[in-house]
């Protein structure tokens, strides 16, 4: 029964999806109020998902009748997961075990392959176009992405997420080491998340919000909450990851988790604020050119403190 609690309640599916809401609103708000804006209000994405679940849900003729709204549903499902083994008031998650950054990271590029999926089995013009962009964001910026959260899990040596906080929280000014590789990780999360300026897949002044152009009803709402879900994952792990701090009280350590993943979030949507959309080939080559190499030096870097540094 606990088991069950947890899985749907918290910090299962409802929490996630409640502060999932929490977060596209602050995300508008901090972004309007950097543009000089009012934003939304407080209930307008609960608003919004509440309209489009009860808007029809149109099925394009040419689509495949079993996949084409069963890709929402897997998005929603794999990043839920994904959010069980991330350390939320604790240093330990709900489900922690040896690899577990392995399986998140392969759980957060499910919702993109849905994504793609999504625009392909559309069999519409601007949803391929917007399928295939997301592919190839994909192929640019999970290498650095990857390669930025390796770094820390190799001088904290686990590659368990809960392993790598307490490693850090028990070295403090560890920390530091890893700037280089926490910029990555912002980076490279714009562009996973697909916000500006890695929004070509969704680019509505060119495709028409390209690979969801077909989805409405319920299935796009369910693909509205995975996408807004998958951001307070992405922020919870580099929080975890890169700001490691909590304490025995549970309390104090959840009102710190919520703390630090708003930190982030203001950070990614400063960044979102302050640039333009670029090309998709720019991001190819920006993400191999400039983040890998970057990447690459923090592992170098960390292999060799590995050797020196009193852990």
């Amino acid at each position: 029964m606990v088991a069950l609690f947890n899985i749907l309640v918290f910090p299962g599916f409802i929490f996630l999806g409640v502060y999932a809401l929490l977060f596209e609103f602050l995300d508008r708000r901090i972004y309007a109020r950097l543009q000089n804006r009012m934003g939304p209000p407080w209930f307008q994405p609960l608003a919004d998902f509440l309209k489009l679940i009860g808007k029809e849900a149109v099925i394009p003729a040419e689509a495949d009748k079993k996949v084409f709204p069963a890709l929402p549903i897997f998005a929603l499902a794999a990043v839920t997961t994904a959010f069980l083994y991330v350390p939320i008031w604790s240093g330990n998650s709900l489900l922690p075990f040896s690899g577990d950054l392995i399986v998140v990271l392969y759980l957060l590029t499910i919702p993109t392959l849905t994504f793609f999926l999504a625009g392909w089995y559309s069999t519409s013009v601007y949803a391929t176009v917007g399928s295939m962009r997301a592919l190839t964001q994909l192929f640019s910026y999970e290498v650095p992405l990857f390669m930025a959260l390796l770094a820390p899990a190799l001088l904290a040596d686990s590659w368990s997420i809960s392993g790598i906080s307490q490693f850090y929280a028990a070295h403090p000014l560890y920390i530091l080491i890893n700037i280089p590789a926490f910029v990555v990780a912002i980076v490279s999360c714009q562009g996973k998340l697909e916000r500006v300026p890695f929004d070509m897949p969704e680019a509505e002044t060119e495709i028409v919000s390209g690979t969801f152009v077909e989805y409405s009803g319920r299935f796009y709402a369910v693909f509205r909450m995975a996408i807004d879900a998958e951001l307070v994952v992405v922020a919870a792990i580099i929080a975890a990851i890169f700001l490691p701090f909590f304490t025995a009280n549970p309390v104090v350590g959840f009102i710190l988790f919520v703390v630090k993943t708003i930190i982030i979030l203001f950070i990614l949507a400063v960044f979102r604020s302050v640039m333009a959309r670029i090309r998709i080939e720019q991001m190819v080559k920006f993400c191999w050119k400039y983040l890998v190499p970057l990447a690459i030096i923090q592992i170098i870097v960390n292999i060799l403190l590995k050797g020196v540094l009193p852990l």
